[in-house]
């Protein structure tokens, strides 16, 4: 089974999640989500845990620009995120690609 793994013997599932951009399925953790905060403010969540509503988006520009392009986003969301959001998205998957780079 692709989705699960063995804690202490007992199998538990791993979260999946899907892209705004590509619309493909992935393990939450292997994404960047974003957050409309119950107060209405929309910011990246690098943790995955902050409270309110969450969408998410792979770590590759592509995926980013056809999620933007398509307003998924605001979909998702309900509002329509700021374009600060979309910068420090954008450094977050550059930076994130730079770092797989430099492992191999």
């Amino acid at each position: 089974m692709r989705n699960v793994r063995e804690v202490e013997g007992v199998p538990r599932k791993i979260p999946q999640r899907t892209c705004l951009g590509c619309q493909a399925v992935k393990p939450k953790r292997e994404m960047i989500r974003i957050t409309r905060t119950p107060d209405g403010a929309v910011v990246v969540d690098p943790t995955g845990k902050k409270a309110g509503r969450g969408a998410y988006v792979c770590p590759s520009i592509e995926c980013l620009e056809m999620a933007k392009k398509h307003k998924r986003f605001e979909r998702a969301l309900g509002v329509v995120p700021p374009p600060s959001v979309f910068e420090e998205l954008r450094r977050q998957i550059e930076a994130m690609n730079e770092s797989a780079e430099t492992r191999r």
